[in-house]
């Protein structure tokens, strides 16, 4: 598919819109638009992590202790994405723990309260992402939400299908064509080579090890729900920073 100059524009716009609290002017809203918009999700992300950044090593200056620095950027990341990837990760742990499948689990994905495997899963992604943000340096904390957005990219995969025949993972779905997703993969990757000072290999293997849990959450997820939701792209999300986060802190 040719990306016309409008069409990247138009796709930008609907990946700020949906990864942001941003309130751009929305443009053509439409499956190729949708390809573009996840296909730029990795770019929404490594700026959401560079404002990150930025508030933690300005609370670190003003003298917060690290672990306070740390959670208030947790915080304003969930603030800055209106809490939809935190929302649908509960969600999705919801609909997984309750050992049901296709529209069953479905339905519990769409009611509006959280149970209790969906509590536990959001305290503990939280309370990790805030530790592990004190132990990194600032660029670990734009590579984890740099991953965490290419796993979308992943997620849209062609080959992947939605879950429904409407919402946003109908829109998405199977739009990211493979040869569109690999170089986005690989200059992540190679991004992360300077996120840990005197290991060149770990921030690329943090990457990997991310996509790959993501990667076998989609698998599950296909298997019990049919395909992708919202939801599940959010889920896709936070695992995905997580698993890089943790990685990053190793020694």
């Amino acid at each position: 598919m040719t990306v016309t100059p409008g069409r990247a524009l138009d796709g930008l716009r609907l990946a700020v819109t949906t990864l942001t609290v941003l309130p751009l002017r929305a443009g053509r809203v439409d499956r190729p638009t949708a390809a573009v918009a996840m296909g730029l999700a990795p770019l929404v992300g490594a700026v959401l992590g560079l404002t990150l950044a930025g508030l933690h090593g300005g609370l670190r200056t003003l003298g917060a202790p690290a672990l306070v620095a740390a959670g208030v950027a947790v915080a304003a990341g969930a603030l800055l994405t209106r809490g939809l990837h935190l929302d649908g990760l509960a969600d999705t742990v919801d609909a997984l723990g309750s050992y049901r499948s296709g529209p069953g689990a479905l339905e519990i994905m769409k009611k509006p309260d959280i149970g209790p495997f969906g509590v536990v899963a959001l305290a503990a992604t939280v309370l990790i992402q805030a530790a592990a943000l004190a132990a990194v340096p600032w660029w670990s904390l734009v590579i984890a939400w740099t991953t965490g957005r290419l796993a979308i990219t992943v997620a849209c995969r062609r080959g992947v299908p939605p879950a429904r025949p409407e919402g946003l993972g109908a829109m998405v779905a199977s739009t990211v064509s493979i040869p569109a997703l690999l170089p986005a993969a690989v200059a992540v990757a190679a991004a992360a080579i300077p996120a840990v000072p005197g290991r060149p290999w770990q921030g690329p293997v943090a990457v990997l090890l991310a996509l790959a849990a993501v990667l076998v959450l989609l698998r599950h997820c296909v298997r019990r729900l049919g395909g992708i939701t919202g939801d599940v792209l959010g889920a896709c999300v936070e695992l995905a920073t997580t698993v890089t986060l943790v990685t990053l802190t190793l020694r």
